[in-house]
């Protein structure tokens, strides 16, 4: 598959990581740290896996991991890298800045990350999840890309993580497909965690213009409207944008250009 950056996006991603669109409604969760004690950020992340229809590697999205790391690490906090299963990750080919089709060279915080040696191995050993105490975390941020509309949805030890952060009154934040996570988290009532909450995700705008560059389906679901049919108050800012939005301690953001304002939404949670 070869795609050029032209082609896949007409509107930079350097141009909407300069946008505003930062929303914070007022926040009900309880602070999960102080400022003196910053504490440490769940960062889950996807494994690599094959699409079942087009055969070619997926994985998670860069700067959905490099730049909230980057923010949080900035103001005290550790990092813990999860993933489904542990062990090695990898990024999706056009997250990688140094990717011949020239999508992500603008993000030099990804480029950073990835050619760093001490940065890249925490990408060799991330926590598998039956290994995580929500007890050792001030937060949690679930990182989106392409494989987590295949992995996350239904993965029944994501979704217990998911509630046990938020029922502890812990900043609970997803971003861009990574919120794939939240379509089917039920209460103990049976009724939806994203009901009647204002969320953002990758937008169906978003989702239908990559399928037409492409000319094919990558997915056979979309993160906007599973989320309208669970009675999530959706809301985005135009493809692209980045867009964060806090609703109690539910965060979420639109899509990889967001990353930065989920942290920060976080940390203005945790008093950092």
């Amino acid at each position: 598959m070869s795609i050029s950056r032209r082609d896949f996006i007409k509107s930079a991603p350097a141009v909407a990581l300069a946008s505003g669109g930062l929303t914070l409604s007022a926040a009900k969760g309880a602070r999960a740290a102080s400022a003196d004690t910053p504490g440490d950020i769940l960062i889950v992340v996807a494994n690599e896996i094959l699409h079942p229809t087009m055969g070619f590697p997926l994985g998670f999205w860069a700067a959905e991991l490099t730049h909230p790391y980057a923010e949080l690490v900035a103001h005290g906090h550790s990092i813990t890298i999860a993933s489904l299963q542990g062990g090695k990750v990898t990024v999706d080919a056009y997250s990688d800045p140094r990717h011949d089709s020239g999508y992500s060279a603008h993000d030099f915080v990804s480029l950073g990350f990835l050619t760093s040696p001490r940065h890249a191995a925490l990408l060799e050993t991330t926590a598998p999840l039956d290994r995580i105490d929500p007890n050792d975390h001030a937060a949690i941020i679930v990182a989106g890309g392409q494989a987590p509309m295949f992995t996350f949805r239904d993965n029944a030890a994501l979704k217990r993580l998911i509630r046990a952060f938020h029922d502890a009154g812990k900043p609970t934040a997803a971003l861009c497909h990574g919120v794939s996570a939240l379509v089917d988290v039920q209460l103990d009532d049976g009724s939806y965690l994203v009901a009647g909450k204002s969320v953002t995700g990758f937008s169906a705008a978003e989702d239908a213009y990559v399928d037409e560059v492409l000319g094919a389906k990558l997915f056979d679901w979309w993160v906007e409207p599973a989320l309208r049919d669970r009675g999530a108050l959706y809301s985005d800012a135009g493809m692209w944008a980045n867009y964060a939005i806090a609703d109690g301690n539910l965060i979420t953001g639109q899509q990889q250009n967001s990353g930065g304002s989920v942290a920060r939404l976080i940390l203005d949670q945790l008093g950092s």
